[in-house]
């Protein structure tokens, strides 16, 4: 990895940390890179794995109230070429509870399974290799 390359990082708050967790490491696998504790009022955490140019942040400010997603249309696509390793990583999602939603574009349930998580952000797992 080019360390001159930029890292992403995609951040929003959440009203329930832990069931998050559940979702995003137990189901789609991510590492928890680290976290914090009321940092100027806020907790989170930083999920992801160590290697890769990205990972999400998800943070809580207790006793304000964040809600759900807007719409069922906001998507993170992880694209997985390899057939076993795409169906792992629905099984895993199913094996830690969460099942496959209609995706709100049907051009996502074609080649991919759409997942919702406690907040109602979805996220999609891509059997496809990513192209321009």
């Amino acid at each position: 990895m080019h360390t001159n390359l930029p890292i992403l990082r995609v951040a929003r708050p959440t009203d329930n940390l832990p069931a998050l967790l559940q979702f995003y490491c137990e189901g789609l696998g991510l590492q928890q890179l680290t976290s914090f504790t009321a940092h100027n009022g806020f907790d989170g955490v930083m999920l992801g794995h160590p290697a890769s140019p990205y990972h999400l942040e998800f943070t809580h400010q207790p006793g304000h109230a964040v809600g759900r997603a807007p719409t069922s249309d906001n998507l993170l696509v992880f694209y997985l070429p390899d057939a076993a390793d795409w169906q792992a990583a629905v099984q895993r999602m199913q094996a830690a509870g969460f099942e496959p939603v209609p995706s709100y574009n049907p051009y996502w349930d074609e080649d991919g399974r759409t997942f919702e998580d406690p907040d109602g952000y979805r996220i999609v797992l891509q059997r496809a290799a990513w192209r321009l």
